[in-house]
């Protein structure tokens, strides 16, 4: 007869071992992101694109005939890109600043720390989440300006580019902020007061080279405005600043965010501490 005593396994059981990337991991992380924010359509993807209507009431149709083209483009077509990549900066940071810090306020943030994770799967999983949720929108804004400017397109491919760095960026900026803020009032003044302000005076509804000094100065020192410039150059085929410098620019700090989610990530920094 077999002993059963020498067939039981010894020791702990030993957690998963996943050779590289963690794929079907990365994929539910991210799948919950994007149903998080989905199912509460109504809040994140309609009433953002509302607000973009109004702005557009306001500054376009209201003030019809009263705004001279800008460099030759009609003020319509000017501002509607600036708009819209004003909704995927401020949707993508609200994704996954909104999710950490309910994750940590409610408990849940084991969800995604106990599971066979890496630092860099969880990067991976909140920014794209982030990303969906902010192109998403824009998606739906440029749907819904149509009827306010006539949208042409002048280079897909910088369309692409900074919409799409954008969004990751502000995605890993959620990040930080979701970690640091221990309460809704912290991550509400970090929106109000730094991401609000930078993306409205970053040239959404006016040229930044009509600024005084040195105002002028300081808006390109603004990244959010080689953004704005980059992907309104897509539409309208002119942009105030040298896209490449935007292309770089928007290429390093999407890499020293990855690495800095990386880096806290692994730390543990506001959710294991």
């Amino acid at each position: 007869m077999t002993d059963l005593a020498s067939t039981r396994p010894t020791g702990l059981p030993q957690p998963r071992v996943y050779k590289g990337v963690n794929w079907e991991g990365v994929k539910t992380l991210y799948l919950k992101e994007v149903r998080r924010f989905w199912k509460v359509g109504a809040q994140t993807v309609a009433a953002p694109v509302v607000t973009t209507l109004l702005y557009m009431l306001v500054f376009v149709v209201a003030l019809k005939g009263a705004r001279p083209p800008l460099h030759g483009t009609p003020f319509a077509e000017f501002v509607a890109p600036g708009l819209i990549m004003m909704a995927i900066l401020n949707n993508a940071f609200a994704n996954a600043s909104s999710s950490l810090i309910q994750a940590k306020i409610m408990g849940t943030a084991t969800d995604f720390l106990t599971p066979p994770l890496s630092p860099l799967e969880l990067t991976i999983g909140f920014s794209l989440g982030a990303a969906t949720r902010g192109i998403a929108v824009g998606l739906v804004t440029a749907i819904c300006v149509l009827p306010f400017a006539r949208l042409g397109v002048a280079n897909i491919a910088l369309i692409l580019w900074f919409g799409l760095t954008a969004s990751l960026l502000m995605g890993m900026l959620g990040v930080f902020a979701g970690l640091w803020a221990e309460k809704f009032d912290q991550l509400a003044a970090v929106q109000n007061f730094l991401i609000m302000p930078m993306t409205f005076l970053s040239g959404t509804f006016y040229l930044v080279d009509n600024l005084p000094e040195p105002f002028a100065t300081i808006s390109h020192w603004n990244p959010i405005f080689y953004m704005i410039d980059g992907f309104r150059a897509g539409f309208i085929g002119h942009a105030e600043s040298n896209i490449w410098v935007g292309v770089a620019m928007s290429a390093v700090l999407t890499l020293l965010m990855s690495w800095a989610c990386w880096a806290v990530f692994r730390s543990g920094w506001r959710l294991k501490s």
